[in-house]
């Protein structure tokens, strides 16, 4: 038997799962990366995936497959990171179960990531908000669970993972209401729920009449959404939106995250403070929070701008006008 095969077993049981308890997000990520490589050496070496060995797997055949990924998938240079993520990760457990492969596995820890431009983010106005969360039917019962999810996810920011986990037991509606969800790296947090928001939650508890650990918002099988359906259901309701009342949404490229990135600009025009931003959307680490919103905030930018002299304007203390000829030349 090859030395791969056992090794990926022990990789993912043992490690991932018993060791690390990684979340089942990261055991996906980590699978389909490991299996696109497989794919990938399988075409360029000719053996099956259970024949190849760790020395089948070197840095340039690594190599290789990140180009791969970019030129041939399509892949985005953050999407290629996270695959050489998941292969880096393989490779640092394999030095300490085969330390006879050590010159393959350190020529291929060695290769590093890619830079990323960071961009912007999209975030939308108040205007486009309100035009978001008129756009579904709310004479239906599909249209009553689209704009209460829709609604929840501008206040709360939650990630998409988080909207697909929340049961109807984690909304809690009596004296400080809030909703409770698992977010990354584990961390439970809680976020307070304005009364509109309370009430609107509450009619949908009761139309939706589940048990505690029924999914919040179900879909037509009576499971919880995924991904993909939120993906669906954002991009239906913007182009309803842009289409019957908000013509600045046609240009803008509006996903689920988008919306956490509206509840965080949206904290963050209302003067809340990074530090309070930060434990609102569960971020690790503040820098994040910096990075990424006070970047994105022009209204910041337009007051420092504003505490600023134009070039060429005289210096000195301003002394106001006489009262007299300030009253004479005004008339």
């Amino acid at each position: 038997m090859s030395t791969l095969a056992p090794l990926l077993q022990a990789f993912f049981t043992e490690h991932l799962i018993g060791q690390r308890d990684a979340s089942p997000h990261t055991v996906a990520s980590y699978r389909d990366a490991i299996c696109l490589l497989l794919r990938f050496a399988q075409r360029r070496t000719g053996k099956a995936p259970h024949q190849l060995d760790i020395d089948d797997l070197d840095a340039p055949l690594i190599g290789a497959f990140l180009s791969h990924l970019q030129t041939e998938r399509g892949a985005s240079v953050r999407t290629r990171n996270a695959r050489l993520t998941a292969v880096r990760s393989l490779f640092r457990f394999a030095a300490y179960r085969h330390p006879e492969s050590a010159a393959v596995i350190q020529r291929v820890l060695a290769i590093p990531p890619k830079r990323t431009n960071r961009a912007l983010i999209t975030y939308l106005t108040d205007a486009e908000m309100q035009a978001l969360l008129a756009a579904p039917d709310r004479l239906t019962r599909i249209g009553r669970r689209d704009h209460a999810l829709l609604l929840l996810a501008l206040e709360t920011g939650l990630r998409v993972s988080e909207l697909t986990a929340l049961t109807c037991g984690a909304v809690h509606l009596g004296a400080g209401a809030h909703v409770r969800c698992l977010g990354k790296g584990r961390k439970e947090r809680i976020t307070p729920l304005r009364r509109q928001t309370r009430l609107l939650l509450q009619a949908w508890l009761i139309e939706r009449a589940g048990a505690p650990d029924d999914p919040l918002f179900p879909g037509p099988s009576g499971r919880p959404l995924s991904r993909d359906a939120i993906r669906r259901l954002v991009d239906r309701h913007v182009a309803a939106a842009a289409a019957s009342s908000c013509p600045s949404l046609t240009g803008k490229t509006v996903s689920p995250h988008t919306l956490r990135h509206s509840c965080a600009m949206t904290l963050r025009r209302h003067g809340v403070d990074a530090a309070t931003i930060a434990l609102w959307l569960g971020h690790e680490d503040i820098r994040t929070t910096y990075s990424v919103y006070m970047h994105a905030d022009l209204d910041l930018k337009e007051k420092a701008l504003a505490r600023t002299a134009p070039p060429g304007t005289p210096t000195g203390r301003y002394h106001p006008p006489d009262a007299l000829l300030a009253f004479l030349e005004s008339l």
